[in-house]
């Protein structure tokens, strides 16, 4: 898991079939201190209608998305799994 902060959004003009009713976020993943970043910016797909300015928590857990999307193949690599309380 990791906490990110999302700072946009994305379209995309095709879709892999398991996208196309989810909503693709631009997320910076952020340090243990919640403020600092970690690493580039990542593609996230949302469930939980998270919008700019908001911490969620990431994952990268196959078995999770798999699970939340209701998938067995999907490009999926990382996920929204919830929003953090502030």
């Amino acid at each position: 898991m990791q906490v990110a902060m999302i700072v946009g959004t994305t379209q995309s003009t095709v879709k892999h079939r398991t996208l196309e009713t989810h909503k693709l976020l631009v997320a910076q993943p952020l340090l243990a201190d919640g403020v600092s970043a970690d690493g580039a910016l990542t593609l996230a797909v949302d469930r939980f209608g998270a919008g700019i300015g908001d911490r969620v928590m990431l994952t990268s857990d196959g078995g999770a998305i798999r699970e939340m999307f209701g998938v067995e193949n999907s490009p999926i690599r990382w996920a929204v799994l919830g929003l953090v309380d502030n």
